[in-house]
């Protein structure tokens, strides 16, 4: 159902790889409440995906960039203001990739190098994206910019791995870049902290199906889907949250506030053996 939320506001989003993307939902759902947009990603995501079946479902245009980049950024914000005939109205930028965890790296044993790819491409470039819109003036008043987090930038999650750090950072930078943006353009920039999510990027945690389940058993209402994900984006970048920003916004069913739930216990109960070798060390 659409309540036109988003009727006359143009954006930018980031990420859009498959149907599994949550990038994908929140632009079906921008569009089905009214919104016109640019899709972008990088251009050897934009050979393997299916992003332009996205962008003639929803009658756009897809721009090549590497958002850790920043002429590739001046470019993409630049030429979006001049598709859509004007500045924005929002951004979501759904970008996270680790080299380390796809090479099976323990996060005691990082490769440095690695590291800072990790970093670049899932949260600085979040504060490069900022910083050229900003520098552009491609922001209308009351705009609204989301990222998307998850609870390991605040708890130890095994497997997780140097993903923790670029998302902590990532929020940081939602704040930082926050106070300042919102006081010269009241522009509202936020994080949304998703339930694990199984797309393409989530597929590539450890054990992932096992985070999920505990997730689900958790939870009291259960993980929070991609398309219930996209909902809340459209939301956060409708009128109707005008007065919301710098904040890390948990979408997850009730995950970040429990301890312990019945059935999670339960669970646990099941496969915990009845004698455990003191020596040995638990990862």
């Amino acid at each position: 159902m659409s309540y036109n939320l988003l009727k006359g506001k143009r954006g930018i989003i980031f990420g859009a790889l498959n149907e599994h993307s949550i990038a994908w939902k929140v632009a079906e759902r921008a569009y089905e409440e009214g919104a016109t947009f640019t899709l972008t990603n990088v251009p050897v995501a934009l050979r393997m995906g299916e992003t332009q079946k996205l962008a003639e479902k929803c009658n756009t245009e897809v721009i090549a960039a590497d958002a850790a980049n920043v002429e590739d950024l001046e470019m993409l914000i630049s030429r979006s203001v001049e598709v859509l005939g004007g500045k924005l109205d929002f951004i979501l930028h759904s970008i996270g990739m680790s080299p380390n965890v796809r090479k099976g790296k323990h996060y005691s044993e990082l490769d440095y190098d690695l590291l800072e790819k990790t970093l670049d491409v899932s949260a600085i470039s979040f504060h490069k994206v900022l910083q050229v819109a900003r520098k552009q003036d491609a922001l209308n008043q009351w705009a609204s910019v989301l990222a998307l987090s998850y609870v390991a930038a605040q708890r130890t999650f095994y497997g997780y791995n140097d993903m923790a750090d670029a998302k902590a950072l990532l929020e940081s930078i939602a704040r930082s870049f926050g106070y300042i943006y919102g006081r010269e353009r009241n522009v509202r920039i936020n994080t949304i902290s998703q339930s694990p999510t199984p797309t393409t990027a989530g597929n590539g945690i450890k054990m992932f199906d096992n985070l999920l389940d505990f997730s689900e058993r958790m939870s009291p209402l259960g993980n929070a889907s991609a398309d219930e994900c996209a909902d809340y984006c459209i939301v956060m970048f409708s009128d109707l949250t005008r007065k919301v920003t710098m904040q890390n916004l948990f979408h997850d069913g009730g995950f970040s506030s429990m301890g312990m739930s019945l059935r999670a216990m339960e669970q646990y109960k099941k496969g915990c053996p009845e004698e455990e070798d003191p020596n040995h060390i638990y990862d």
